[in-house]
């Protein structure tokens, strides 16, 4: 077990590595932290990432926890990893790892939410939930603490004495920040709080201070956000002029450069983010070479080896773990891809929680339609749903559009009840089980409505908003059925009723006319109060300006066959559709 270091042992370190070789002395130790959590976990997308839709991301946790080891090791270095609890809960094996690597683990909360997220006891509560998740994946005592998400302002340095009755040993959740702190410079680096049951360390962030004014300056967000040239004469110093430990930090997502963009994040979050993440290992590296590091546990002498044997880690080899039968409604599901390589992983994650969310009612079978990609759709497609026994795939040799390979789709189908979504997710799949029940035996489609009453919409630009309303009152003015919403891809058909309509158009566009055409041809549409959410990965495929006129035209023509009486299949639809809007209006339920 290593001792705890002196004064004079923290002194024999120069600032410059070859004065410290020539002078023959042994390295000043410093403190390295890494925070173990997923990019889609972190404070910048909070606003656009709730917690409930964590499960739906790609886990790159894994991988780039790995390469932080792997770098670690290169430089004989260990640290501590402040680890979230849900994580360990998830992932054991890779908390083991961890401590079978050398490094200490330490609790990072169970979820990702700030102090001011909790009462004194609800922060105690999860200070042990976390803790025994912790101990029970690594086999070892949890000694340290981080909170998950922001940092301790003075007005919350009552947890550092809930921390110590819980018998921690030290915490790392103080960030001096501007003129925070500026009355209390002992809370700049390392020091002992007081506390009636005893002590606890805090382990501040270093920081940059010019007269009671700090800027941190320890890793992290810090070091990709400002110029090396201004960071690394700071980090020197700081080591020079201060005789307590330097702690350094950093995310193990910051070393992944390839990780998915969540564009529906603001500007300046997407920057706090993503920039210089290509050179995040980069400078990590520098630090490496130049200053030593242990783990905190280490320097305060407090073991952090596994104390017990652990039990083997239980293997999963079925990919959505639920079994099908004959005794459920069959319920095939349509998904249209176009060039979502990116967000396949996502949609993989989603629909296996769809299955065992509707697998007491409905027996789902998948039909991907991959509508003329020109990237890794259709391979990608078939490495995560190819050992999916209720999967079939259709392929466009050429982009045909959404309402095309929608229709393909359903005529692939081998239900009579078709459901179509988007592939983005951004109506949660989850809501098939308030749309399927509304298909009843006179009803031919039940359409998704984010702008009906009792429908919501979140984080979608408002002027986007602005066009979709519009367009729906000018459908209003020219169908029979008086919806909310008119262009919605999430849907539940009969098939028999949709299968050989005339549709001319194949892409956003052909999604209204499908509802268009089977209103004039007097089928009946019921519409479902349902939640829109913004595309988080990757792109939207609409093209705003060519889909405006494409629906003036479209208007056009439907309008004109409803004058005429002219289309597919129908006779003039008279009263009939009246009677049914005041059924509709009538069936609508609350999701």
């Amino acid at each position: 077990m290593k001792q705890r270091h002196n004064a004079e042992q923290d002194l024999v370190r120069s600032v410059d590595p070859e004065h410290e070789s020539a002078g023959g002395a042994a390295p000043r130790s410093h403190l390295l932290t890494v925070v173990l959590e997923d990019y889609f976990h972190v404070a910048p997308l909070k606003g656009v990432v709730q917690a409930d839709r964590w499960y739906r991301f790609e886990r790159r946790v894994e991988s780039n926890t790995r390469k932080a080891l792997d770098l670690l090791d290169e430089y004989g270095i260990s640290a501590t990893f402040f680890v979230l609890g849900s994580i360990a809960d998830e992932m054991p094996e890779l908390v083991r790892e961890v401590v079978e690597r050398g490094h200490e683990v330490a609790s990072k909360g169970y979820f990702h939410h700030s102090i001011r997220h909790f009462s004194r006891e609800e922060f105690r509560d999860d200070v042990a939930r976390s803790r025994e998740v912790l101990e029970r994946a690594s086999g070892t005592r949890i000694h340290g603490y981080r909170i998950g998400h922001q940092w301790f302002a003075p007005k919350d340095l009552w947890a550092l004495d809930v921390l110590a009755e819980e018998g921690f040993a030290y915490d790392s959740s103080v960030r001096p920040l501007f003129w925070r702190y500026a009355n209390q410079p002992q809370r700049r680096k390392p020091y002992q709080h007081p506390h009636k049951g005893g002590e606890i360390w805090e382990f501040p962030l270093p920081s940059w201070t010019l007269g009671g004014w700090s800027l941190p300056i320890s890793g992290g967000n810090y070091f990709r956000q400002f110029p090396q040239w201004m960071i690394r004469p700071a980090v020197a110093s700081w080591v020079e002029k201060n005789d307590a430990p330097f702690l350094m930090y950093f995310h193990v997502w910051e070393l992944d450069p390839d990780q998915p963009r969540i564009l529906a994040a603001s500007w300046k979050e997407r920057v706090r983010q993503y920039r210089n993440l290509d050179r995040m290992e980069e400078i990590v590296r520098y630090y490496l070479e130049r200053y030593s590091f242990g783990a905190i546990a280490d320097y305060l002498g407090l073991s952090h080896a596994r104390e017990r044997a652990l039990p083997e880690v239980e293997q999963r080899d079925d990919p959505s773990g639920v079994q099908f039968d004959e005794s459920r409604m069959p319920v095939s599901v349509v998904i249209p891809c176009f060039n979502e390589e990116l967000i396949l992983p996502y949609l993989a994650n989603t629909l296996k929680r769809v299955e065992r969310a509707l697998c007491d009612r409905y027996d789902l079978r998948f039909v991907f339609v991959d509508d003329g990609s020109g990237d890794g759709t259709w391979s990608s497609l078939q490495d995560l749903f190819g050992g999916w026994s209720n999967c079939d795939f259709k392929r466009h040799p050429k982009n045909q559009g959404v309402a095309a390979a929608i229709l393909t789709g359903i005529g692939a189908a081998q239900t009579d009840v078709v459901c179509s979504i988007d592939c983005d997710c951004t109506y949660d799949p989850h809501q098939l089980q308030n749309l399927i029940p509304l298909l009843t035996e006179d009803v031919d489609m039940v359409t998704a409505s984010p702008y009906h009453p009792e429908g919501e919409v979140r984080n979608v630009p408002s002027w986007r908003l602005f066009l979709s309303k519009s367009l729906s009152s000018a459908y209003r003015v020219v169908l029979h059925h008086r919806l909310a919403t008119y262009t919605s891809c999430f849907r539940v058909y009969r098939r028999s009723s949709v299968v050989d309509l005339a549709v001319q158009e194949g892409g956003f566009l052909g999604v209204a006319e499908m509802l268009g055409r089977l209103d004039l041809n007097n089928g009946r549409i019921v519409e479902c109060p349902a939640v829109l959410e913004v595309r988080l990965l990757g792109r939207s495929k609409m093209k705003t300006v060519r889909t405006i006129f494409g629906h003036i035209r479209l208007l056009a023509r439907l309008s004109a066959a409803r004058l005429t009486g002219k289309s597919q299949g129908s006779s003039a639809p008279g009263e009939e559709i009246d009677e049914r809007q005041a059924r509709q209006d009538a069936a609508i339920r609350r999701p």
